[in-house]
């Protein structure tokens, strides 16, 4: 819990202040839980922008989370035994980058690939049907009683309206990956195994690419999803749903669709070099525009540029802890399409020089030059400058 750090719920109790009385608290939901007296607190509603429009996050109190964990703790052992391993989202040992990798390989033996996307998964899973899935797998009573009371939980909207949903699972809480992820695993990766041993897939929660080998298999895959689907009340974004062609030198000919993104990245054709130094087009993943966008969207709102107070090294003790992980994150595959967001960054610290030092307001190309040669003396001191240098040969 305080690893994950998160806002506080409708009680307005942080974890600090959770923490403050732990063992008072935690005896609480102790013997709630073993009365069965445990119930719910309403669920904090908060909307943050995505790409288009915004998605709506459920923030439980401090006290939900705690209980949450424990179900968790006591069901995903169970449930890891039935998951299927082209399942990574949320699970222990898996990872986006692992499901990244596996993608990359099956874009370069298959053709064709189905991006899905349904349309509100997390807002649209059907209680009745989750509940009956959990039963499959989790005959715990106690354990039963406290998932169905978190589904049904009201919901405190920004006005402080409280409404009490008929379907769905808060996106953002404790137990709701597990849950999402038992759904989807009944709905699609079992009918999959099933249906269509033959077509290989990845799935993330609910971010899912099929892999075919032509375009009349992706067009009878996507029409039986569709139906597949409607059974388990869900449905298929009409327009985010798409057939993509895996374009590279050994594909020739042209189609609509030719790139898709998948976990922060963008796959589509792009000029890369082998083992002996020779360019081909290969069909690959690189950080896509919408997550260096979100990228260079933090780095303006760090306001790196007012904090003259602070020194160079200081800067990068705040901020390389963030820089690495993006890095290691993005710049797994084609890491050279990371660079010009990095390079946003230096652009951001010249500024910063600018406001510091006298010497160099107003003399952007000077403030420049003093920021190289500190890279030249200290090539490590901030997380990215290592890349940067290597690429110009420093």
């Amino acid at each position: 819990m305080r690893a994950n750090q998160g806002a506080a719920g409708v009680d307005g109790q942080s974890i600090e202040e959770f923490e403050a009385d732990l063992k008072n608290n935690l005896y609480k939901i102790w013997n709630r839980m073993s009365s069965g007296s445990y119930f719910p607190s309403p669920v904090r509603r908060v909307e943050i922008p995505k790409d288009v429009g915004t998605r709506p996050i459920g923030i439980a109190t401090v006290a939900d989370r705690v209980a949450q964990t424990v179900v968790k703790r006591r069901i995903e052992p169970e449930l890891e035994k039935c998951f299927h391993p082209d399942s990574y989202g949320y699970r222990p040992g898996k990872s986006a980058k692992d499901a990244l990798g596996v993608a990359r390989k099956r874009c370069w033996r298959y053709n064709w690939v189905l991006d899905l996307d349904i349309k509100a998964f997390f807002d649209s899973i059907d209680w009745k049907l989750l509940l009956r899935a959990v039963r499959m797998h989790i005959d715990i009573p106690w354990v039963l009683l406290y998932i169905e009371r978190w589904l049904k939980a009201p919901v405190q909207l920004p006005d402080g309206t409280l409404v009490n949903p008929e379907k769905g699972t808060p996106q953002g809480s404790v137990v709701s990956p597990v849950l999402a992820n038992l759904f989807l695993h009944h709905a699609f990766d079992s009918w999959m195994k099933k249906n269509c041993p033959y077509i290989p897939f990845e799935r993330y929660a609910d971010d899912i690419i099929c892999h075919c080998k032509t375009e009349a298999q992706a067009l009878w895959l996507k029409d039986a999803l569709e139906r597949r689907f409607a059974l388990c009340k869900l449905a298929l974004h009409p327009d985010k749903t798409k057939i993509v062609y895996c374009k590279d030198d050994d594909r020739t000919g042209g189609y609509p669709e030719e790139k898709f993104d998948f976990l922060g990245y963008t796959f589509m054709a792009r000029r890369s070099k082998n083992r002996w130094g020779k360019y081909f087009v290969n069909f690959c993943p690189a950080v896509s525009n919408t997550a260096a966008k979100e990228i260079r969207h933090v780095m303006r709102q760090w306001a790196l540029h007012n904090r003259s107070d602070k020194s160079l090294d200081d800067l990068a003790r705040m901020f390389n802890p963030v820089l690495r992980g993006w890095i290691n994150y993005y710049g797994s595959f084609y890491k050279s399409a990371m660079y010009p967001t990095l390079r946003h960054f230096d652009r951001i610290l010249v500024r910063w020089a600018r406001r510091k030092y006298k010497r160099l307001e107003g003399h952007k190309r000077r403030a420049e030059a003093w920021l190289y040669a500190i890279m030249r003396r200290q090539p490590g001191l901030f997380a990215h400058w290592p890349l940067l240098q290597a690429r110009v040969g420093w």
